[in-house]
């Protein structure tokens, strides 16, 4: 007994895998320390770290940045950086050799990540999103992020970068003192 081919992208019926199973699945097999925190359901980085008890400079905020190289031509990078700070939009932009970047609209963000918004996760699974991380966010033991808005991993970072091969570079500034309003 054969079994059915595969369905592909474009088909009728396709659904694709969603991210959060596509990154276990990857962690498993590729022998990562973590472990899953299942929590209220909460999107922003800092609410989300009290819930989960980790400090907000390990928590890895994630933002699709849309990069324009000419006035035909962009392409899209996968912003990683420590939850106390913010992706410093004008250093993207240099280290692709661009004329300006900017966050990417939440469809398209969605779209390339598979993730929903508020559960954006570290890893990019499709080629045309590049990963670059903040070597700050690197510099702790342990790295957490959200899989689905109320369930989070606590991962290794040694083996985040194993795995995940991102580009490391400095590609955040710190965030704007409250101004009490």
């Amino acid at each position: 007994m054969t079994s059915a081919p595969e369905q592909q992208p474009g088909e009728p019926g396709f659904t694709p895998e969603p991210a959060s199973d596509k990154l276990v699945r990857l962690l498993e097999e590729g022998g990562a320390r973590f472990r899953p925190i299942e929590h209220e359901a909460e999107g922003r980085t800092d609410v989300v770290s009290v819930l989960r008890g980790n400090a907000l400079a390990q928590a890895a905020k994630c933002v699709v940045v849309r990069v324009k190289k000419t006035k035909k031509t962009s392409h899209y990078v996968l912003a990683t950086v420590p939850g106390d700070r913010r992706v410093d939009l004008g250093r993207i932009a240099e280290l692709c050799d661009a004329r300006h970047a900017m966050f990417a609209d939440r469809p398209t963000a969605e779209r390339l990540t598979g993730c929903a918004s508020g559960a954006i996760v570290p890893f990019t699974f499709d080629p045309a999103l590049e990963l670059v991380v903040d070597r700050d966010l690197l510099a702790h033991e342990e790295m957490f992020f959200n899989v689905e808005l109320d369930r989070s991993l606590a991962l290794d970072t040694k083996d985040y970068v194993r795995l995940a091969e991102p580009r490391v570079e400095s590609i955040s500034e710190e965030e704007p003192a409250d101004s009490g309003r």
